[in-house]
């Protein structure tokens, strides 16, 4: 039997420079098995140009943001046997597809996989296991619920998606992916939570939020809700949860009103777009359809695997140095895991920087699990070596230089 390819496709629209530090990611993922597909804005497509791998890239134009027709643009040239989805402002950790294609190679049956997602600070789960139902309510693993697709992280066998119709246009933005988990359970589809699949999002602002979460539409949330109730939910509990709906969206303005973060024009107007959006989404139609084969054949964003991962270490006052080396050694194919330490009890934060490395900041005596006791007792030798193995499921590095 013929090994499988991956296809990871990536819809971005209005977030070129993040857009770019995706790629970047992707670029660094291990196995040279793997193809990568943009669905952009003209602004993103344009961007594509300052990186050294553009031309192994397939694009196509977005030209409304519907991120569930963009995602079915993307299935439409994907050629890899599994098809892969991460958001713009998300980077997958090196050993991403590695995991991914595993699970697919080892269980035949399996349709679909979905990972832990890490917050801003790098470190904390922003996204864990978790099911739903058919009302879009989260909820734990549990009997009789479907396992949760994080958007930003998940995978399908192609064919399955095709079978599906692909990704449903009625979902604008919101509950798209889940309408598809929904969807795959009541087919009796296999779905697979994968604990080694790690995607680290950022939350970059967009249209509907800005940059510290704070929403600036509520329409499509309204939109989708009402379009998933519609499809999935009995009818005599529309009603009540459309209201749980406005009610939960309600309480979090009010928190972030005390917080000072919205004032009472700006929650005013945001309730009205939520209502709005109810209204539209309760005659808004859906779309499942037909998902052309690709006509372009697989396109291998790299021919042979990238280099040995590396790690640098040292002080907070020799970062300058280090990101230098850093960047050189980026330059050179290398993915590089970079670690700065100061002599303070500063909790630590990862980051996948613009420059392709990653990096770790934080006092030698705090935590960097969050789990972990404040203040911690350490050497500078022996720090580096505990990061080191933290991170190591996540980069795959064992050489320090």
């Amino acid at each position: 039997m013929a090994s499988m390819r991956l296809s990871v496709v990536v819809v971005s629209h209005g977030r070129p420079r993040p857009l770019c530090r995706c790629l970047t990611g992707i670029h660094q993922l291990s196995g040279p098995d793997i193809e990568l597909v943009v669905v952009s804005d003209d602004d993103g497509l344009a961007a594509l140009d300052r990186l050294p791998f553009a031309d192994r890239i397939k694009t196509a134009s977005q030209a409304q943001p519907n991120i569930s027709q963009a995602r079915n643009i993307g299935l439409s040239r994907a050629a890899g046997e599994i098809v892969a989805f991460i958001d713009d402002d998300a980077v997958p950790a090196p050993s991403w597809a590695k995991a991914i294609m595993t699970a697919f190679s080892d269980s035949p049956d399996l349709a679909a996989v979905t990972g832990p997602v890490l917050g801003r600070n790098g470190i904390s789960l922003q996204w864990g296991h978790m099911t739903v139902d058919a009302l879009g309510r989260d909820g734990p693993p549990a009997e009789g619920r479907f396992i949760k697709l994080h958007g930003t992280n998940m995978a399908f066998r192609r064919q399955i998606l095709e079978d599906l119709g692909g990704f449903d246009t009625g979902f604008a933005f919101f509950l798209d992916d889940t309408d598809l988990a929904v969807r795959i359970g009541r087919a009796v589809l296999m779905t697979r939570w994968l604990d080694s699949a790690i995607v680290h999002h950022g939350f970059a602002a967009s249209a509907r939020r800005r940059a510290d979460r704070v929403p600036l539409s509520l329409y499509d949330i309204g939109a989708s809700t009402a379009v998933f109730l519609r499809k999935h939910a009995p009818a005599d509990q529309h009603a009540i949860e459309l209201d749980r709906l406005v009610s939960d969206q309600h309480a979090r303005l009010l928190r972030l009103a005390r917080r000072r973060k919205l004032g009472a024009r700006q929650m005013h107007a945001l309730m009205q777009g939520l209502h709005d959006g109810i209204s539209e989404g309760q005659a808004r139609p859906m779309s499942e359809g037909l998902i052309p084969p690709p006509s372009i054949p697989f396109q291998a964003l790299r021919e042979v695997e990238a280099e040995a991962p590396v790690v640098l270490s040292g002080w907070r006052h020799q970062a300058r140095r280090l990101r230098a080396e850093a960047a050189r050694l980026t330059g050179e194919g290398r993915i590089v895991s970079l670690f700065l330490f100061e002599p303070t009890p500063r909790k630590h934060t990862v980051s996948f920087t613009d420059g392709g490395w990653w990096e770790q900041i934080g006092g030698l005596y705090g935590p960097s699990d969050r789990s972990g006791p404040r203040l911690q007792a350490w050497g500078m030798a022996g720090r580096v070596r505990a990061e080191i193995a933290r991170t190591r499921r996540e980069r795959s590095h064992n050489r320090r230089l």
